[in-house]
């Protein structure tokens, strides 16, 4: 076995290797397939979690116990790649490789033998790594120690390669503007910080009661004063009971499940923050799973839809929000390209964080074929309170990026 140092090489004895990357933390490991111009031919080529595989690369999870890895064949390999670049990012929010030395081991994917391991130095507040390339030159394949870190994360990696950052450069085009909105309630304590990856799963989804009040089809606001609330498609709800202080911390829970006889599906779940114009202020998604200032945590990634209960959760915290933050919409992509009528028991439900108690849900009917959806969105009025409005609308989008200018005109 061979010890590199940065800028090194080695040739690959074995047709197929496993790049393990290894560290005292939990790691997102990545690959991405180059061409000859060291860009991605599109954002396919970009093998992750949620894209596990690609044409002679693969993702492998060590599901906690082992490290993860990206696994090359390289007889698979398409001829117009030159390179496979092996990326390991924190998978902890802001957290750096300040004082951490993550180590990439090279092995035979088929018997598992160590053939190199490279341990980048000097790592700093990176916060994103390119460890190791698996690399073609004349017919032959080699592994390459490189180590190069960036401050600006895994988005920056991904980016000088050519694949799509889901943050959109441009916010909607305003419209109508509200009045500006009452200053936010105060906030509640300050809960322990809770990684939102690891945070205890929502607990499942009970079966919607007979007795749930129901607003008839086109009817106007209801409150929460007779309990749960089932809404249909447009139909809204004020988020207030009476003689209950105002809602603090809520979760917004999103299922579903593939539809009869179908196979995994692979749904994201997100919500999108607008100002009073109408202006987009963030996205959280699986790619980022905290914004303004941890008020809004994503659970992190569903890869199958697979099991009762939420697939993702998304915590809000109503009290934190800033006050320019008056909007949000929750939407759901199928990244995979999927459509919705391959969807079934597709649901939204809002639970008070604090007592676990199911206030609203939503479950879509009707179905269409296409790769977004609308679920839901939760307004800021004038009184501090939040009123929740089922969408049901379907959008021509398999990423959040797609669902900014959408969304923006349902607020």
């Amino acid at each position: 076995m061979t010890a590199m140092t940065p800028g090194s090489n080695v040739p690959l004895s074995a047709a197929r290797v496993a790049v393990e990357v290894a560290a005292p933390m939990r790691l997102d490991v990545s690959g991405l397939l180059l061409t000859a111009d060291g860009k991605v031919r599109s954002d396919d080529d970009f093998i992750f979690y949620n894209q596990p595989s690609g044409p002679g690369v693969t993702y492998r999870s060590g599901g906690g116990s082992a490290p993860d890895a990206v696994v090359v064949d390289t007889a698979a390999v398409p001829p117009g790649i030159e390179k496979i670049v092996v990326t390991a990012s924190p998978d902890a929010a802001g957290q750096t490789f300040q004082g951490v030395e993550p180590t990439a081991t090279v092995r035979n994917a088929d018997d598992g033998s160590a053939l190199a391991t490279f341990t980048p130095p000097r790592l700093g507040a990176e916060t994103a790594l390119v460890v190791i390339e698996v690399y073609r030159r004349n017919g032959a394949w080699k592994a390459r120690a490189v180590g190069q870190g960036y401050a600006n994360g895994l988005a920056g990696i991904a980016t000088d390669f050519g694949v799509t950052v889901e943050e959109p450069a441009a916010p909607a085009a305003p419209q109508t503007a509200p009045a500006p909105p009452a200053p936010a309630p105060a906030p509640a304590p300050a809960a322990a910080p809770v990684d939102p990856r690891i945070a205890p799963p929502a607990p499942a989804a009970p079966p919607a009661p007979p007795a749930a009040p129901v607003a008839p089809a086109g009817s106007g606001k209801i409150n929460l004063d007779k309990g749960r609330v089932s809404l249909q498609k447009n139909q809204t709800v004020s988020l207030v009971k009476g003689g209950a202080p105002l809602l603090s911390r809520v979760r917004m829970g999103l299922g579903w499940e593939p539809a009869f006889r179908g196979k995994d599906i692979d749904l994201d779940a997100s919500v999108i923050a607008y100002g009073p114009d109408r202006n987009h202020l963030a996205s959280c998604y699986f790619g980022k799973l905290t914004i303004l200032n941890g008020a809004v945590q994503h659970s992190g990634d569903n890869l199958t839809g697979e099991g009762a209960g939420d697939d993702e959760t998304i915590m809000v915290d109503l009290g934190r929000l800033p006050a320019e933050a008056t909007g949000l919409v929750f939407t759901v992509n199928s990244f995979t390209g999927q459509k919705f009528n391959e969807v079934a028991k597709a649901y939204c439900r809002l639970i008070d964080d604090a007592s676990g108690e199911e206030l609203v849900r939503f479950d879509l009917t009707g179905a269409e074929p296409q790769t977004g959806v609308m679920m839901a969105k939760l307004i800021r009025q004038f009184t501090g309170e939040w009123e929740m409005t089922a969408l049901g609308e379907f959008v021509k989008s398999r990423t959040v990026r797609g669902m900014v200018k959408p969304a923006a005109q349902a607020l």
